[in-house]
């Protein structure tokens, strides 16, 4: 990948981890980023080293803009390029709209919404300096479907794919290409923090039409190919990746 860069936010497990290892297994050094799971962090990194490209850690909660500058120096500083942004790293208040109070609000949405923007700020900085480079956001269904609980989670994420369709645009010119992955209920870490957990996965496991429910492998499998020269025309979509249910009224 003639030593390429790949920063992938709340890397260190789920699905970010799970992106982290194929793009490392692409070639690309990996910059792993977490807010809280240092240990988790560096079992990561070690893991994508054993496939011969090198890691960089960094600690920031992305949803303050300046440890995201923190973040984007120290990549700098030890690669000098970025050349693929994938915005994963997410967080969220999940209760029922009578009971979200603001700070439930200004925290999922600095961390869903507002991260993408200033990311993808210092992000298009050191992209354009070696001809331009990729951003990936992940989203979910709960940005264009009711979800119970996912209120302040779901509006954040319709947020991200506006914010998506933006940067496409203005970006376009620095030649970065500007998509996002929806996807269905996953099996991860995060869905433990749902109150209806076994209601989401039996719902996914029985009524999905392709006939089971979607795993990381196929986030994964999405997110490869919009950061690959084949998707190279598609700007500012949300691909969804389901396997279906998102059809069905």
């Amino acid at each position: 990948m003639n030593e390429k860069v790949a920063l992938v936010t709340g890397s260190s497990r789920g699905i970010g981890k799970a992106i982290a290892l194929r793009l490392a297994e692409k070639g690309y050094h990996i910059v792993i980023n977490y807010a809280r799971s240092k240990s988790k962090a560096i079992e990561t990194a070690e893991e994508i080293e054993r496939l011969g490209v090198k890691t960089l850690v960094v600690k920031a909660n992305v949803g303050k803009p300046e440890k995201i500058r923190e973040m984007f120096a120290e990549i700098d500083k030890t690669f000098g390029r970025l050349d693929i942004l994938v915005n994963n790293a997410a967080s969220g208040v999940l209760r029922p709209l009578m009971e979200i109070e603001e700070s439930h609000w200004d925290w999922t949405m600095d961390i869903n919404a507002k991260a993408l923007l200033f990311c993808a700020q210092e992000a298009a900085k050191l992209m354009e300096k070696h001809g331009g480079g990729h951003i990936v956001s992940i989203s979910s269904l709960g940005s264009i479907r009711y979800l119970k609980n996912y209120t302040t989670v779901g509006v954040s994420k319709a947020a991200l794919e506006a914010l998506t369709r933006y940067l496409a645009v203005e970006l376009a010119p620095k030649n970065i290409v500007v998509n996002a992955v929806s996807g269905a209920a996953v099996d991860t870490d995060a869905l433990t923090h749902f109150p209806n957990r076994e209601e989401i996965l039996n719902e996914a496991k029985e009524k999905t039409p392709a006939g089971r429910m979607i795993e990381k492998e196929d986030i994964v499998n999405a997110v490869e190919f919009l950061l690959s020269e084949k998707a190279f025309m598609i700007r500012g979509q949300t691909l969804i990746v389901d396997g279906g249910i998102s059809l069905l009224l």
